[in-house]
């Protein structure tokens, strides 16, 4: 795999059309940027420039393997974001715990917009301790002062703290892609669901407490669901389960995604269960919450949520 600053300079090539000018973004000179395009050509395999006399551009396959670059580069920022949240090196201003689901797939933009706001802005890029953990130790870790603030899935939330919906999320029923369901030309009932064991998150999490309201409204309070095939603590392992046909799971959309689209999992299409969710930040004090990280955090968060909802 080449090296991040690699994926970095053929991006610069595609924004500037010319080595020349891209070796000026970069810092370096035109037959340096030749050099490093050619060797980049030779460890993947991939003819990804077309040069010419009046400039360069990308081939066809360099247009699509660009477009991969720069999500590996966004994730890659992401990860650098992430990490250095995890780092208590320094006296930390904005304490995060979060719930696996929010903390793996939704925390690390939300962070990066944080950074990136502060930038612009001339100011300080706050100090964030992040700890991710199920949706019950999230609310203990802010009732008892251990956080700042939290961000928690699951059908309720705590009357003793203040909240706010920051945005909506949706289960969904995967199985791997030989199991009889994946074949099933009618959807799975409620009844069904509850009567099969399945791989789940453990005790205190979001996810299962969203599964089990949702059955109880369907199927009513007698309802008992079947054991758990596993009950695991991280969506990771769950995942890492499901592929390995442990049996059939329910887990997040925007966690499975991935494994959707590479075909690894399968959704199976559920009758008569409503797994909707709403995603919600907790804390502890006024309800408006004072100038700082967290009220500039949350501020982000909502500014993006009506983003996309003007995009969808």
């Amino acid at each position: 795999m080449p090296e991040l600053r690699a994926w970095e300079l053929l991006l610069a090539v595609a924004r500037s059309g010319s080595l020349n000018a891209a070796g000026r973004e970069i810092g370096v000179s035109q037959q340096a940027v030749s050099a490093r395009i050619s060797s980049l050509e030779r460890q993947t395999g991939v003819r990804l420039v077309a040069r010419g006399p009046r400039g360069s551009a990308l081939t066809p396959a360099g247009v699509v393997v660009a477009e991969w670059a720069e999500r590996l580069l966004r994730t890659a920022g992401e990860l650098d974001v992430g990490l250095a949240a995890l780092r208590h090196e320094r006296q930390a201003r904005l304490r995060v715990s979060a719930s696996l689901t929010i903390a793996e797939h939704l925390l690390p933009g939300w962070l990066v917009s944080l950074r990136n706001a502060a930038l612009r802005s001339g100011r300080d890029v706050p100090d964030v301790v992040l700890t991710a953990a199920n949706s019950q130790a999230v609310v203990e870790h802010v009732r008892h002062d251990q956080a700042d603030i939290g961000f928690i899935e699951g059908p309720s939330r705590p009357r003793d703290l203040r909240s706010r919906v920051i945005g909506l999320d949706q289960l969904v029923l995967v199985v791997r892609p030989d199991h009889p369901w994946a074949r099933r030309r009618s959807p799975v009932t409620a009844r069904e669901l509850a009567a099969t064991a399945i791989v789940s998150r453990e005790e205190g999490s979001g996810t299962r407490d969203t599964l089990r309201a949702a059955l109880r409204d369907s199927l009513g309070g007698a309802v008992e669901p079947a054991a758990d095939v596993l009950a695991l603590s991280t969506t990771s392992a769950i995942r890492a389960a499901l592929v390995a046909g442990a049996g059939p799971g329910v887990l997040s959309e925007v966690a499975v995604a991935d494994d959707l689209a590479a075909g690894r999992l399968t959704r199976v299409a559920v009758d008569g269960l409503d797994l909707r969710r709403r995603l919600h930040a907790v804390w502890q004090g006024p309800a408006q919450l004072p100038a700082g990280p967290v009220r500039e955090l949350l501020t982000l968060i909502a500014r993006g949520d009506r983003a996309r909802s003007t995009r969808r």
